[in-house]
């Protein structure tokens, strides 16, 4: 649902935030209020904070009434808020700072009865770093993206090359949140389905995350569209652009 929290071990690397299924079944049961996850879902969309006022208008709700919701989702921990003076202006006369949200980066996992595949997933990434197997690794994930596209190119009838529209559907079924790039030549990823992962060995799952979206291509029909590293701070580290674009 949201980006994945990191903290630390001994060994400095990163890891899944604490939280037990209880708390998580508590904030997702928050969800269940259609405003609230209307409101939810408008700011997790957003690549910038999002003040009172704008989710307030682009959910069709009065502004205190969105304000409740949006503290209640903080106080879920599905939401994250700061203050700053939306004016941008400093010094007196400037106005007080309003509040703004963003998803907040904890990742929240319900599962029933509860599983720890995070954690498998982590040991079976440091196997495969200590073993040096990171090249059966990038072709296994490579083939896994192959199937993914070819299964969504028989549901759209297989038929000619897939289109943006179809490239980004395929994407947000993988959990990637793209950003529609038509415009810059290029398709941003919001949301890296194995973010913990590569908190903890980042060349190890950008690596797998990179073969997955090139095979995924492969298998879609996405022609003329290439997968590439790109790393920046809250996004995935792959960028597909255009086959002429650096």
């Amino acid at each position: 649902m949201s980006t994945a929290q990191t903290g630390g071990d001994g060994d400095g690397r990163a890891v899944p935030a604490a939280g037990g299924p209880g708390a998580d079944l508590d904030a997702l049961a928050s969800l269940a209020d259609p405003l609230r996850r209307a409101l939810y879902d408008y700011v997790a969309a957003q690549d910038h904070e999002v003040s009172r006022n704008e989710a307030a208008e682009a959910v069709g709700a009065q502004r205190q009434l969105a304000a409740f919701h949006l503290d209640r989702l903080v106080a879920a921990g599905l939401l994250a808020e700061e203050r700053r003076k939306l004016s941008g202006r400093q010094g007196p006369g400037s106005g007080r700072p309003a509040k703004v949200y963003r998803r907040a980066e904890r990742q929240r996992t319900v599962q029933l009865p509860p599983r720890d595949y995070e954690a498998a997933a982590h040991l079976l990434a440091e196997a495969v770093e200590r073993a040096g197997a990171d090249a059966a690794l990038h072709a296994a994930a490579r083939e896994a993206g192959e199937r993914r596209g070819a299964a969504a190119a028989r549901e759209r009838g297989g038929a000619g090359p897939a289109s943006a529209a179809e490239l980004l559907a395929a994407l947000a079924a993988m959990g990637y949140e793209p950003a529609d790039g038509s415009a810059a030549g290029a398709v941003r990823l919001r949301n890296c389905p194995f973010h913990t992962l590569a908190g903890a060995y980042p060349p190890l799952a950008c690596g797998m995350n990179l073969a997955l979206l090139e095979g995924l291509v492969a298998g879609l029909g996405a022609e003329g569209v290439r997968p590439r590293l790109d790393p920046a701070p809250g996004r995935c580290c792959v960028v597909l652009s255009k086959n002429n674009e650096d």
